[in-house]
């Protein structure tokens, strides 16, 4: 049985997860651990255990995201402000819903 270094560990594929930093043969990538790790506290066990991939993967995106913190860190960032942009130019159903209702019923 071969050892995984790190570069086998995460890949990154031109047209699969928006060419980004993924976990081989996964479509999670660097930046959801990232994301599940630091914001919403979630310990590498736990990522492992959720999404079913290994503890040395969750680890292996960790240490690319030290390595290209600067990197992801953008991405990140980049996500954020469109999804903020699609919030401002898409009207959510429910509020429509909601908006159309009187307040007697």
């Amino acid at each position: 049985m071969a050892t995984m270094t790190l570069d086998q560990h995460i890949e990154i594929t031109p047209g699969v997860a928006g060419g980004k930093p993924r976990i081989a043969g996964h479509r999670i990538t660097v930046q959801n651990i990232v994301i599940w790790c630091d914001r919403l506290g979630l310990s590498p066990d736990e990522i492992a255990e959720e999404y079913n991939i290994s503890l040395a993967d969750v680890h292996a995106a960790l240490a690319y995201y030290f390595d290209h913190r600067e990197e992801i860190d953008d991405s990140i960032a980049e996500s954020e402000a469109f999804a903020e942009s699609l919030k401002k130019t898409t009207s959510s159903k429910l509020a429509r819903i909601l908006g159309s209702r009187s307040v007697d019923e």
